[in-house]
């Protein structure tokens, strides 16, 4: 075998390996690559100021070392030398100074002052009492040093045997001493005499 027919056999396979990769990627080059969506990611921001950081939060309120309630948060930042928590999810279960079960409240985000002894409870606030109210509103304070709930947003508090609602109140947390401070409406059934 000679030399000049070793390179153009070797010539000719480079030529045929040559057309073969231009082939492969000749279609896949003419057809539009499918719309890539980036891999979703969470978002979770933790604030540069923030002085601590906890998941499964959970804080007891009491008032002369009698419980009050237990206040559970998803997450909880902490600031002011941990006395403001940011809170996320927060679920917040209240109880009578028997130590009952007396009504769960929830909302998606608040602060708590522990200073103050205030909850400000923000989106969402949903409260749901043993006795079958239910009171709704996106803005809720609860002062723990008077013992008492307050806001100046919309709401709507449903009984068994009525409905309420207006912008701003102020009441106990059982929700019966109610005060409506503005658009004060109210819904009830009425017995209307037969005779």
């Amino acid at each position: 075998m000679s030399m000049s027919r070793v390179s153009q056999s070797g010539r000719r396979w480079h030529r045929w390996l040559s057309a073969l990769l231009v082939a492969a990627t000749l279609p896949a080059a003419a057809c539009p690559k499918a719309a890539q969506k980036p891999a979703a990611s969470r978002k979770f921001d933790i604030p540069d100021s923030a002085e601590s950081m906890s998941f499964g939060a959970r804080v007891v309120l009491t008032d002369q070392g009698v419980n009050k309630g237990v206040l559970l948060a998803d997450t909880a930042l902490g600031y002011e030398d941990n006395t403001r928590l940011e809170l996320r999810r927060i679920n917040l279960t209240f109880y009578t100074s028997q130590g009952v079960r007396d009504g769960v409240m929830t909302a998606r985000a608040g602060t708590l002052n522990q200073r103050l002894s205030r909850l400000e409870a923000r989106g969402d606030v949903i409260i749901i009492r043993e006795d079958g109210k239910r009171f709704t509103s996106p803005l809720l304070v609860f002062d723990q040093q008077r013992n008492q709930f307050f806001t100046d947003s919309a709401f709507v508090l449903t009984e068994p045997s009525r409905q309420l609602s207006g912008i701003g109140m102020e009441s106990d947390p059982r929700l019966v001493n109610f005060k409506c401070l503005r658009a004060c409406k109210g819904v009830a059934p009425v017995k209307v005499p037969t005779k």
